[in-house]
């Protein structure tokens, strides 16, 4: 085996490139660490990456496979995506479902993933949990079970997935099959990754042995470990577990590549597709690959034209003409090729034809005239910044590192990337505009509501007429298939290791001088800042007639402030790396601003201008008003969020949180400038507000900042406004069905009222709510997922309130399992009641909540986010590092106890789907059920049009 020295390639690096900085307006540059890794090779070809890091709280432990959809066999599209599915489930000592019980009951959590290129597995848990998970990529490299059972449930969970994910959002066609399947033609990434419900019902048992057999194996799979570990145990279990792992003797299948012929003339395609309440348009051109020397500038041109608000596809279709709800432009690059994709949602009242005429005469200005200096110095700084924010964690370095050893076989590759970036030319954006953007080899896309199709057009309509390339036959499996061992015989997981302890940050809390709160907690040595300002109010304080106020005014306050225009504001701030954002919850308003150290103070003067200086033009307030309609116009095609939506109208009614937060269509158009201007004088005032600031300030640097930056906000003498009776008297439980025509799939939603966040029984009915749908291991997933096969995911959760939350349980399913998913939910929240909980499952579940306030606090993001939650519940800043001894505490009696407050009688229940294909059988279930047509609903009302 080899070795590269741990940390030589990166000294090396910082002498060629010392941490990458870029100079610019600001006062001094962005520093950007170099990745630091060492690299070893096992004898049977498993490439080993380490990424020690001692200050992290956690270790990733990472498996990529040199496997993806351009392996998927022929006939066989979305196989590779199915396998990654099958793989996570069952080993000879580990029986289905085994592996995401043991990292959550390890306190962490586990995913993974396909792309065209490659299969992911990963984990990130508590560094005494390494061990454990390095094991259980063995047992799936070496001894996975692949039988009927696991084939049969796994290929109805993925099915499920392509409804939610393809078939129930209004736009899923249009970028999975539309764009999808004529962004190649003669290609190995012709097919998408996740397939077809046709060919995936075509598979048998056999297909996934022999594509296990054919590409999972040590010298197809890449391993990176990355957090706080020590590298010389590291190194021993490696040996231990995957040192013996033999490489099938038969080669990994090699598909011939089809030579694709260039585009010579460009192709219109005509699409249309259920519930698309705005049509959106496309322009495909061929790209790079991720390695060819033009990436960096295409990355650069892809930044001038979409990247912010200060872009020029924003700029041009959304802010200025207002043609467009979005626009966009990308470029993909995957390991042997690439493209570039242009969009738009075309805006309500607009038409088509100006929306691709505007977008047409952008791509010509890019071609046709360089860009400005200022355009690219602005574009660099936000790769840079962007790169920087996703270093901060162990987690978020390994998969830069992954990603780049997929792409482009280099672990150097991400720094070079950012090297090559700071290259680019005005005129090397220019030349790759007009060499890939080239209008002989474009496809132009029309995506439109099924209302729209003419008479006689083909319901396939979208599809590439080049003929699909012929892809590779995987052999059969010829290794015996793989059986659980009888219990008795199956080796036990390594027991977890020492505790390796990690500092909790020092939270300080100040007062300035205009009464406002400050928090500062020290999260990073990168130099990245993250302030948060919490507004108490939030979406409760909205007047009952103008729900979306609290919304609107967060959304406003930046889009004009001080001496700056709304373009004036993006530009400084994507010129100083830097972001401003923030929206209402039903609590409070939060505002935030992300920022390298370096530009903070820039940064932080436009925050303070947003903050006490807004001006609400008419113009702006015209502008965003018609955003915000056009984007609750989608949502309110999607069964899940208008699940959502008409769950809280039921829960609250008329209280204060019933309405939504987001607003109406018909409560956002009433809303005037002058509303908005006094809601911002009556609830934006500094004895209302604290900042938190977290990331790589120091306390005294963070005080200083915060004075400088809101030290001068005034208080006015009027007194502090109050909210009453957020959650008002319980409303009478019932089942609501929203009959929406032409959804892909059905949403279920069904919740309970709980208790204030400050209330002692918030932490007992935690755990109720963690067994009963926290993570895969909740009995929510277990039995509407992992047994049955009915839905992708089905979770519960305890929303955090001032004044009362809820308990929600959501899912969805095809339309015609919808009344046996709402049996199966409602089930649940009655079993707890009666049914006795063990002293190891409350345990675990504790561990499972803990865990997961773990890993949130080590993050800056993450930190700012529990303080703020704090402040916003008036909860004591100690929560920190009370809430996991209070989780602790819980029992199983304490279980059942709060579990009195779960019931299936007292739940609301909203199903939202094409009612015909379910709603007998809900009906036999629940026969004082309501259905309404989605065209007859009525958010305003507290009734909802009842």
């Amino acid at each position: 085996m080899t070795r590269t020295a741990a940390l030589l390639g990166a000294s090396l690096l910082a002498l060629a490139m010392p941490a990458v900085t870029w100079a610019q307006s600001a006062p001094a540059p962005i520093t950007v660490p170099p990745l630091e890794y060492s690299h070893r090779e096992l004898a049977n070809g498993l490439d080993v990456y380490a990424m020690p890091d001692p200050t992290a709280g956690t270790v990733t432990v990472q498996v990529w496979y040199d496997v993806g959809g351009k392996d998927d066999p022929q006939g066989r599209s979305g196989f590779a995506h199915l396998f990654e599915h099958i793989l996570s489930r069952k080993t000879v000592n580990l029986p289905y479902g085994q592996i995401a019980t043991l990292v959550e009951n390890a306190g962490g959590t586990r995913n993974a993933s396909t792309s065209q290129d490659m299969t992911n597995y990963y984990e990130t848990v508590p560094p005494q949990y390494l061990e454990t998970m390095l094991w259980t990529h063995a047992e799936r490299m070496a001894r996975p079970v692949v039988d009927q059972a696991v084939f049969d449930a796994e290929r109805s969970i993925v099915k499920e997935e392509l409804r939610q994910r393809v078939y129930a959002p209004p736009y899923g066609r249009f970028g999975t099959f539309v764009i999808g399947d004529n962004t190649f033609d003669e290609s190995v990434y012709r097919r998408s990754v996740i397939g077809s419900i046709e060919e995936l019902d075509s598979a048998v048992i056999e297909d996934a042995r022999a594509f296990h057999e054919a590409y999972y194996r040590p010298a197809t799979a890449t391993l990176i470990v990355a957090g706080n570990f020590d590298q010389a145990q590291l190194d021993a279990w490696v040996d231990q577990y995957f040192g013996d792992i033999e490489n099938p003797a038969r080669p990994v299948p090699v598909m011939t590549r089809p030579v694709e012929s260039p585009r010579t003339q460009p192709r219109q395609v005509e699409a249309y597709a259920p519930n698309v309440p705005l049509p959106a348009v496309a322009a495909i051109y061929p790209g790079v690959k991720a390695s060819d020397p033009d990436a960096a500038a295409l990355e650069v041109l892809s930044a001038i034209m979409s990247r912010g608000d200060s872009s020029r596809l924003y700029q041009a279709l959304v802010y200025e003409s207002q043609l467009a709800s979005n626009a966009s432009l990308g470029s993909s690059t995957l390991e042997e090729d690439g493209s570039v994709v242009v969009s738009a949602t075309v805006a309500q009242g607009k038409s088509i034809a100006d929306v691709e005429a505007a977008l047409n005469a952008q791509l010509d200005r890019i071609r046709n005239a360089p860009v400005t200096e200022a355009e690219l110095a602005e574009a660099k700084t936000e790769i840079v910044s962007s790169e920087l924010r996703q270093r901060e964690t162990a987690s978020g370095r390994a998969f830069i590192l992954g990603r780049a050893l997929v792409d482009e076989g280099d672990p150097r590759a991400p720094d070079a990337n950012l090297v090559a970036i700071q290259a680019v030319t005005a005129a090397d954006v220019q030349r790759v505009a007009r060499r890939y953007l080239d209008e002989q080899a474009r496809v132009s896309i029309r995506y439109q509501d099924e209302s729209a199709r003419p008479a006689g057009a083909s319901e396939d309509s979208w599809k590439n007429p080049a003929p699909m390339p012929t892809f590779v036959t995987v052999p059969p499996a010829i290794l015996p298939a793989n059986e659980l061992l009888p219990e008795g015989q199956r080796m036990a997981p390594p027991a977890p290791g020492e505790v390796r302890t990690v500092a909790a940050p020092q939270i300080v809390e100040r007062t300035l001088s205009n009464g406002m709160r400050l928090i500062v907690a020290k999260s990073t040595d990168l130099p990245i800042v993250n302030a948060q300002l919490v507004i108490g109010g939030g979406a409760a304080a909205d007047p009952t007639e103008r729900p979306g106020l609290a919304t609107m005014t967060a959304a406003l306050a930046s889009q004009g402030a001080g001496d700056r225009t709304a373009p004036e504001i993006a530009r400084t701030l994507e010129a100083l790396g830097a972001n401003i954002g923030g929206g209402a919850g039903a609590d409070a308003t939060t505002l935030f601003l992300s920022a390298p150290i370096a530009s903070a103070d820039a940064a932080g003067a436009v925050l303070a201008d947003v903050v006490m200086r807004p001006t609400f033009a008419e113009d702006e307030v015209a502008r965003s008003r018609t955003q915000a309609v056009n984007g609750l116009r989608v949502n309110l095609r999607q069964p899940g969020p208008l699940a959502s939506l008409v769950l809280g109208r039921l829960a609250y009614g008329a209280a204060p949180y019933g309405a939504p937060s987001s607003g109406t269509p018909d409560s956002l158009q009433g809303l005037t400038r002058d509303e908005i201007a006094a809601f911002h004088a009556r609830w934006w005032r500094p004895d209302n507000a604290a900042m938190i600031v977290t990331g790589g300030m120091t306390p005294d640097q963070a005080v200083a900042f915060a004075e400088r930056t809101l030290g001068n906000w005034t208080r006015p003498a009027e007194a502090l406004p109050v909210v009453a009776n957020r959650a008002g008297t319980p409303t009478p439980p019932r089942v609501v069905v929203i009959d929406l025509p032409g959804a892909g799939q059905a949403a279920v939603a069904a919740a309970v009222r709980g208790p204030r966040r400050a209330d002692p029984a918030f932490y007992p009915l935690s755990v109720v709510n963690s067994i009963i749908g926290g993570g895969s291991n909740g009995r929510l997933f277990q039995e509407v997922r992992a047994k049955r096969g009915l839905s992708y995911g089905a979770y519960s959760s305890l929303a955090t309130r001032v004044d009362g939350g809820l308990l929600s349980a959501t899912t969805q399913t095809k339309n015609e399992s919808a009344a046996e998913v709402v049996a199966l939910v409602l089930a649940e929240f009655d079993r707890l009641r009666t049914e006795p909980v063990s002293e190891t499952d409350v345990t675990n579940r504790e561990t499972w909540l803990t865990g997961s306030f773990s890993r949130a606090t080590e993050t800056t993001g993450g930190l700012g986010g529990v303080l703020a939650e704090a402040v916003t519940n008036g909860l004591p800043l100690s929560e920190v590092e009370a809430y996991p001894d209070r989780i602790r505490a819980t029992t199983p009696e304490t279980v059942t106890q709060a579990a009195q407050a779960v019931s299936a009688d007292g739940a609301y229940v909203v199903v939202v789907g094409q009612s015909a294909m379910f709603i007998d059988a809900l009906r036999a279930a629940h026969p004082d059920v309501v259905v309404i047509p989605a065209a007859d609903l009525d958010l305003n009302s507290p009734t909802l049009g009842l």
